[in-house]
């Protein structure tokens, strides 16, 4: 008889559980049992390292600097294996094990874990807010691809190769560096030397001129065995740095395919703009050490490099420098720290200097008043004969030079004069008009004299505010029975600045010729083709100018026929100057440049609320007056505006330096940054304010000395700041009262000041303190 079984069935919801299958058994690791790992964990209370056991069977595999998989406060969570030891100070009982290896290869190598620990320290985060932002997220395929290759480059068989391409170009282009700017000669001495070294770099007026200059540092120190670290920014800077590396004869790793058997190329672009994939295998292509030159964003400044290198940064002043998430660490920073640990070379590279770079030229060293991020530099100028020869003929048209040229449209947002120039210029090819914003601001001025009004307790700009009350947009404080400091003037006028109808009003004045809008509401467009037509495009949108021929149209030009713009006006008296202006031999002249450049709205500059308005302002005019031909090719680049002498006068003579340091001498009197160091911290008021006390802000520890020797406050607020888009309706009625701050420290306290913020937020976080609490070292601005 045969039996039969049948499985008895159940109702829903009601099924019997299956039975969990017993943990394998775990074999304790012989050699270094016991791994420290730093847990993707971003609350600051949880900074430090946690230590767990390893299994045998992953002894081989568990190297410090890789990314495992483990348990923690019940839920599993990645990390990296900062070190191995023998032994750990937690009990044996409390221990688990590692459930997994992740990667195949370390991630975060022996220099890097130690940088990550610096730049936290330095900032006030912890060393997992730090790998958050260096290590991209991990894409399993390129881990599997990594287990594949056996064989990789060394760096001496790839240097050779380096040095075999490229040492003949490089010399020959590097000598013309060495004769176009001024004690050139000791950085490629420090870049071929060892050691470690600071230079503040000037820009040479040139649509690519820099691009090449920076291409040659970086190829320098890959033909002296060392690495190169290049961070830009944005995309477009990082093409043409990627452009001039190739035809100096490097080749680009390509992150988009797969890697087989080994990495081929001798750059990276390293950008948080790449798909996840590219990113994590260029990171990848890095962190192995077969290829030595990083470039790219913001994101470059945490590459995975060993040894001595170059590290360089362009344009240090952009607000783009700054990371956006905690501990808000900013690249120029990062890279002078890192490139200090590495004994190697830091650049800071731009058109306009900024007062951090200024500082370091000037004072850093002498007064000995170096933090972790910033020190003695030296500087590094272009010569001034090569600056005329290479920059345009730039004129400032404000009130008093219209009047001497007798010009009847005195006043106007575009008088006849520039019209006439820039019609002229028409004939030669494109002409660009740069506008200050894509938007519309507001400032107050005194209406007298009508300069910017400030406050008079720290100088910040004032703002009107909801019941009409004119207000410090930094310090908080009223401005009650305000008058102006250079007129005496006591009444205040709302000045509203905008770029809305630019392109109509120009319509009349340039009839017939194609027209061209590039900003960020419009859109952004990228190159326009070289023939005669109007650019009008805020800063950072600038199109690049190609040969007419090379590349199809990406802009909607209007379809009238180019024409060259006349003037409604003629002028007597100013012929000599135009025709000296528009030089013959135009015929041979290359075709990636603006005939004219015009700075529209020049005004505006005197009106920005930020601390680095002015530097803002000049980088941006410089930037697009480095698009234009040079004088020599008849190129012309006009200021339309009143604006401030100071900077008017560095973008004509093209020297950025004579604003850099009027910023220094109007900040040591104020107290702003660099000459101190200062820390925002915001969030709800009673969490603001309970810092402040236990960081000493409020009982004078640390406070500082002005020019005249009196004690600076050393907290400015708080001041009331507007809820974060992100939160909804019931958080923000919890925290209604949200506020921010700004501590002011001598710069020899910054490190002391970091590390204090950075206790106080974990101490609030830990005990459950209701309330937003958050800080900023070294911020941008102070709003």
């Amino acid at each position: 008889m045969t039996e039969t079984h049948a499985e008895q069935l159940a109702l829903d919801g009601l099924a019997p559980r299956k039975r969990r299958k017993r943990a394998a058994a775990h074999k304790q690791a012989h050699e270094l049992p016991v791994v420290q790992v730093v847990l993707d964990v971003q609350a600051t209370h949880l900074g430090q390292t946690f230590d767990y056991l390893i299994d045998e069977r992953f002894s081989v595999q568990a190297l410090p600097g890789v990314m495992v998989r483990v348990r923690f406060g019940g839920q599993r969570v990645n990390g990296v294996i900062w070190n191995r030891v023998a032994s750990s100070h937690a009990p044996a009982s409390a221990l688990r094990y590692i459930e997994r290896v992740l990667s195949a290869e370390p991630l975060v190598g022996p220099s890097m874990r130690e940088d990550i620990t610096m730049i936290a320290d330095a900032y006030g985060g912890t060393r997992a807010n730090i790998l958050r932002l260096a290590v991209p997220a991990r894409v399993a395929r390129v881990d599997k691809e990594r287990e594949g290759i056996v064989s990789v480059r060394s760096a001496d068989e790839g240097q050779s190769m380096l040095r075999a391409a490229t040492r003949s170009a490089l010399d020959r282009e590097f000598d013309q560096v060495l004769r176009d700017y001024d004690s050139a000669t000791r950085l490629r001495d420090a870049i071929e030397g060892g050691g470690f070294a600071s230079f503040v770099l000037d820009m040479l007026p040139g649509a690519q001129r820099w691009a090449g200059d920076l291409a040659l540092l970086a190829v320098d120190a890959l033909a002296s065995g060392k690495s190169a670290v290049l961070v830009l920014p944005g995309m477009r800077e990082t093409r043409d740095i990627a452009g001039q590396l190739s035809r100096l004869g490097l080749r680009a790793f390509d992150a988009g395919q797969p890697v087989h058997s080994s990495y081929h190329g001798d750059f990276i672009v390293l950008s948080a703009a790449l798909p996840p994939v590219e990113r994590y295998r260029a990171y990848c292509a890095a962190a192995s050490g077969a290829i030595r030159c990083v470039i790219g964003t913001r994101a470059a400044m945490y590459a995975p490099v060993e040894g001595p290198g170059l590290f360089a940064i362009v344009e240090d002043a952009a607000y783009q420098n700054a990371d956006g998430m905690m501990p808000y660490a900013n690249a120029r920073g990062v890279l002078r720290l890192r490139a200090k640990a590495h004994r190697g070379v830091f650049v800071a590279m731009a058109n306009a200097r900024s007062p951090i770079s200024q500082w370091e030229v000037s004072s850093g060293g002498k007064t000995g008043h170096s933090t972790p991020v910033s020190g003695a530099s030296r500087e590094i100028k272009p010569l001034r004969s090569v600056v005329k020869e290479q920059a345009p003929w730039i004129r400032w048209l404000n009130r008093e030079e219209l009047t001497r040229l007798a010009d009847a449209t005195v006043g106007a947002r575009v008088p006849h004069f520039a019209v006439r120039t820039l019609g002229e210029a028409l004939e030669r090819g494109p002409v660009l008009l740069s506008i200050p914003h894509d938007g519309v601001a507001e400032a107050l001025s005194c209406a007298q004299c009508h300069r910017q009004a400030r406050c008079p307790r720290c100088t910040g700009p004032l703002m009107r505010g909801k019941d009409g009350t004119a207000r410090c947009r930094w310090c908080g404080a009223a401005a009650a029975n305000w008058h102006c400091p250079h007129c005496s003037g006591e009444r205040m006028r709302a000045v509203r600045v905008g770029a809305a109808g630019t392109a109509a009003q120009l319509q009349g004045l340039f009839r017939g010729v194609p027209m061209v809008l590039s900003s960020p509401s419009q859109g952004i467009i990228e190159s326009v083709p070289c023939r005669p037509m109007l650019v009008i495009a805020t800063p950072g949108a600038e199109p690049r100018v190609r040969p007419d021929d090379s590349l199809s149209s990406q802009a909607a030009v209007s379809p009238q026929p180019a024409a060259a713009a006349r003037s409604p006006a003629s002028h007597n008296g100013d012929n000599d100057e135009s025709e000296h202006a528009s030089a013959p031999g135009n015929d041979s002249a290359p075709c990636n440049e603006y005939a004219a450049v015009a700075i529209l709205d020049a005004w505006t500059s005197l009106y920005a609320p930020g601390v680095d308005a002015r530097v803002d302002a000049l980088n941006a005019w410089m930037r697009a007056v480095s698009l234009c031909a040079p004088r020599s090719r008849g190129g012309q680049a006009l200021l339309i505006g009143e604006s401030d002498p100071v900077l008017a006068r560095s973008l004509v003579l093209w020297d950025s330096s004579l604003l850099a340091m009027r910023e220094l001498e109007e900040r040591a009197e104020t107290g702003l940054p660099p000459v101190v160091a200062c820390a925002c911290v915001w969030g709800r008021r009673d969490a603001v304010m309970g810092l402040l006390r236990h960081v000493g802000a409020l009982d004078g520890d640390l406070a500082t000395l002005d020019m005249a020797g009196e004690m600076m406050p050393a907290v400015l607020g708080p001041v009331p700041i507007a809820a974060p888009r992100t939160m909804d309706a019931h958080e923000l009625e919890a925290t209604r009262d949200r506020v921010k701050a700004v501590i002011r420290a001598a710069p020899e306290r910054r490190a002391m000041l970091a590390l204090r913020l950075r206790d106080e937020v974990a101490r609030h976080v830990a005990a459950r303190e209701p309330g937003e609490l958050r800080f900023q070292v070294d911020p941008k601005d102070l709003l």
